[in-house]
């Protein structure tokens, strides 16, 4: 199979898969032509070719989980000059930012799901997506959907638990730290 006869048949589909994880245009045409890129370079490496749809859809969840790092890192550094720029500004922007860095050590514990559990979190508490479109994105069934939604769940518990401290600072915010920064590694 050629890539240009890939393209033809699977770019709609992809297409869709990349715009329900990320939801921006720009990122959406672009990681598109990023994945049939990829998919043109490696196309040697395709072992099973009628696996087609779910190895384009695998190129463009791992494009897109590199956009969100990415993200992330920009986020987290405009934050953080944001905050040097405004150290009196009024408690709210502080708190916008100590509950975006919760968010973000959450977020860091769940790379420790397995990926299965992970991509479905992801996408339905992450990205809002409902099990259909989950189900249609990965591949899998709706109620596989929602038991690996209940597996992941539980899991990320466990391991917050395990890894996190949740306590409330002078001011009552809910501060989450990982518990190897409370000893001091």
């Amino acid at each position: 199979m050629k890539i240009q006869e890939i393209y033809d048949q699977y770019n709609v589909k992809v297409k869709r898969f990349i715009n329900a994880m990320v939801k921006d245009d720009w990122a959406v045409d672009d990681l598109l032509q990023e994945t049939f890129y990829k998919a043109g370079k490696n196309i040697g490496s395709l072992a099973e070719p009628d696996k087609v749809s779910s190895w384009l859809c695998k190129i463009a969840y791992n494009l897109c989980m590199d956009h969100f790092r990415l993200q992330k890192k920009e986020t987290t550094h405009q934050q953080s000059i944001l905050k040097k720029k405004n150290p009196g500004k009024k408690m709210n922007i502080l708190q916008t930012l100590e509950q975006q860095e919760m968010s973000l050590c959450v977020q860091k514990m769940m790379d420790f799901l397995p990926e299965q559990l992970r991509s479905v979190l992801m996408c339905y508490d992450v990205l809002g997506l409902g099990h259909r479109e989950i189900s249609d994105i990965l591949c899998i069934s709706v109620e596989n959907s929602k038991v690996r939604l209940h597996r992941a769940r539980k899991k990320l518990k466990s391991i917050l638990k395990e890894n996190c401290t949740f306590e409330k600072d002078d001011r009552n915010v809910l501060v989450c730290e990982p518990v190897a920064d409370k000893k001091g590694n």
